[in-house]
């Protein structure tokens, strides 16, 4: 019970109890931990095709499961949802029964199951207009953001590293799997990291051109604040924008202040500050930053 709502995915049909071939998860999912809970069963190798059978569609399969995931976190009020069995092959899929159980009059919208995992904060998506071609969406990172943050760091230079995180970090060091992991499955009730994203009318290709991080600070009703935009976009006004946005955020997550770091050669993010009212204390060799919400 102290886990809320759990999602089974597993050997379906008359027998699923006697296999017992299953995995569980917590929602909200996406198609990244979709596909590892299917890869914990027996029957995922049947999936990919055996003995000349063809695999079935997996990303159709994994888009169904998250579906599935989105409906239980957007329906609180749903106790239990059984589809059982899915029909599936690679010509398609089919539920060929189901059984929903809502929670009865007896409980109340304060004591229904609460989700373990915040789901993807969909309120804080946006759009900007970067001058009068480029419309940018403004919105928290995805974890399957990583490829797209992989590019980004590409197109950042030496100065724009040093000023971010005070010391300098190689190109392979700033794209290793294990540390875009962490910065790209964020905890949104610990920290949000906001991402322009913009469609590149060349390409096709979705591009991540600034990020702005709000991080919570344990036992004190306040978070630190940091930006890093693409050199190729800056002094445009996105490093301004990115930082509103962050207080716009702190303010609705209801962070008493906003703090951050400066170095004394980051004249861009002083000014930046300066705009939107922090008072700039020196201390420790750095500009201390403070905005009380």
């Amino acid at each position: 019970a102290q886990f809320g709502p759990v999602l089974l995915f597993g050997s379906g049909g008359q027998l699923v109890e006697v296999f017992k071939d299953r995995a569980l998860a917590l929602p909200p999912l996406n198609t990244t931990l979709a596909r590892r809970m299917m890869e914990q069963t027996r029957i995922y190798k049947a999936l990919k095709g055996v003995r000349g059978r063809k695999p079935v569609d997996m990303e159709a399969l994994e888009q169904l499961v998250v579906n599935f995931s989105d409906l239980i976190v957007e329906q609180p009020w749903i106790k239990e949802l059984d589809i059982n069995p899915l029909l599936v092959s690679e010509e398609g899929m089919v539920a060929l029964d189901a059984r929903v159980v809502i929670h009865g009059p007896e409980m109340t919208e304060a004591n229904l199951p609460v989700l373990p995992i915040r789901p993807y904060p969909q309120q804080y998506i946006s759009e900007w207009k970067l001058g009068e071609q480029d419309t940018l969406t403004v919105r928290p990172i995805r974890p399957e953001d990583e490829p797209l943050m992989v590019r980004f760091h590409g197109t950042l230079s030496e100065e724009s590293v040093y000023f971010r995180f005070f010391h300098m970090l190689n190109l392979t060091q700033r794209v290793s799997h294990e540390r875009l992991i962490r910065i790209c499955f964020n905890d949104y009730d610990r920290e949000i990291a906001l991402v322009a994203d913009r469609l590149n009318p060349e390409t096709g290709v979705h591009e991540i051109i600034a990020v702005g991080r709000l991080s919570k600070v344990n036992g004190r009703n306040e978070a630190e604040f940091a930006i890093l935009v693409s050199d190729t976009y800056q002094r445009r006004g996105l490093g301004t924008e990115l930082a509103q946005r962050l207080i716009d955020v702190a303010r609705q997550e209801k962070v008493g202040t906003l703090v951050a770091d400066i170095l004394p050669e980051n004249l861009g993010m002083q000014r930046i500050c300066q705009k939107l009212g922090c008072d700039l204390q020196m201390a420790e060799g750095v500009w201390k930053a403070r905005l009380d919400i």
